[in-house]
């Protein structure tokens, strides 16, 4: 074994002679301990609301998603098109065309976004799971029908089977406006309200309405063309590769979103919340680290006479430095590994049994208690950053305190 640590073993699970560094010694393991838990805690609180965010946005945003890189519209019979759709990987391709519109019932009215979609719709998101009123339906042979979010519902006051139906107006793209006669400067449908589904994400609750895609291309005037593709994977499939595959095949043409690239504001809001509180609870740990100065200074008064008898016996001021510098590591360590693990059990308690929850009415919160997801990538993070910030707490008093005391 290695001589300094050693004999630093031996001093951090020793007795002192003096009480006051034992409890100093073990203010500094459990400040060390309970900043580590907070930071093991609040990340993986962090990673709960994002994994519980994906999930809602699944409902309605496909795996991957293909958009022009100009312009708002492309052919869906393009080539590199094509061949996108006969990737072994593309388990559904759905055409989708979208935009703003007009939307009113009786005498009321609000602009919201339409999108058009085929048939393969209903089998490229569970937007099923998420209905709250109605079923899910594009058309059938008597008419089109449409499914809104619930804020945009409340705000024309519909629900699912109103007998009356939805004007949808879009302005005319490829004409001027009517001054004398502006109603004619818009293309205008019906469609019955068949559903109302409710994603919890205002994005789309309050703005978005799905009709078939050929009332889309009616109101908007195109004959085949879709502002995007979006498509679901087989299984097995790895998303990350297949996107990877479609960039290639599609050059710089067209945009290949992810589900994390099609709402990256919103995650990326999310990730910067996640690590400005991973640095305010850094700052926190480095104040509980610097306890460990005070430790190691009284232990070094203390073992005065100690250090005389091993330099007696051979050792050198590297050596002793050494002691005392592995002293410091060892209580930023203990209490890392003890946090870390205590940390770990408790993310594993809230995640089975919910003991905090986000509060006492029933149905208040999509869910009853913080969502919690451990990564390692972020254990070994924390680990990482304590360690960093206990060898700086640990180096300052035996650098500068221990050169003034060994010279003496």
């Amino acid at each position: 074994m290695n001589f300094p640590f050693y004999i630093a073993r031996r001093y951090l699970f020793s007795k002192k002679s003096h009480n006051a560094i034992n409890i100093i010694s073990l203010i500094s393991v459990c400040g060390v301990m309970i900043a580590t838990l907070a930071l093991v805690c609040a990340l993986s609180v962090y990673n709960g609301f994002n994994d519980l965010v994906s999930s809602l946005f699944s409902h309605f945003d496909p795996e991957l998603k293909i958009i022009p890189k100009e312009g708002k519209v492309f052919d869906p019979e393009e080539k590199i098109i094509h061949q996108v759709r006969m990737l072994p990987e593309v388990d559904i391709a759905c055409e989708v065309l979208q935009d703003n519109a007009l939307i009113k019932y009786k005498e009321r009215q609000d602009v919201g976004i339409i999108k058009g979609v085929d048939e393969s719709f209903a089998r490229l998101v569970p937007l099923d799971s998420v209905i709250i009123d109605g079923a899910f339906q594009l058309s059938d042979q008597v008419a089109n029908y449409a499914t809104l979010g619930i804020g945009l519902a409340a705000h024309l006051g519909i629900n699912a089977g109103f007998v009356s139906p939805l004007e949808i107006y879009v302005p005319k793209r490829d004409e001027r406006v009517n001054m004398s006669n502006p109603a004619a400067s818009f293309n205008r449908e019906f469609a019955f309200i068949t559903a109302v589904f409710r994603i919890n994400q205002p994005v789309y609750d309050d703005h978005y309405m799905i009709i078939p895609l050929s009332v889309a291309r009616k109101l908007l005037h195109y004959d085949k063309e879709i502002s995007a593709l979006e498509l679901k994977l087989k299984p097995n499939a790895s998303i990350a590769k297949v996107e990877a595959q479609i960039k290639a095949i599609v050059s710089d043409k067209y945009i290949v979103q992810n589900r994390f690239e099609q709402q990256e504001s919103s995650f990326r809001m999310m990730q910067i919340e996640k690590w400005v509180t991973f640095l305010i609870l850094c700052f926190i740990l480095a104040i509980a680290l610097f306890n460990i100065v005070g430790s190691l200074s009284m232990l070094m008064i203390e073992k005065k006479e100690d250090v005389r008898t091993l330099r007696n016996l051979g050792a050198n001021n590297r050596q002793i430095r050494q002691i005392f510098l592995f002293e410091g590591w060892m209580i930023s360590g203990f209490g890392a590994l003890v946090g870390i693990v205590l940390g770990i059990l408790l993310c594993m308690l809230q995640q089975h049994f919910g003991l905090l929850r986000l509060g006492d009415t029933a149905g208040a919160f999509i869910i009853e208690a913080y969502p919690v997801h451990v990564l390692p990538s972020d254990i070994l993070m924390v680990l990482v950053t304590v360690l960093s910030i206990g060898f700086l707490a640990a180096w300052y008093p035996v650098r500068y305190l221990g050169n003034r005391w060994l010279k003496s």
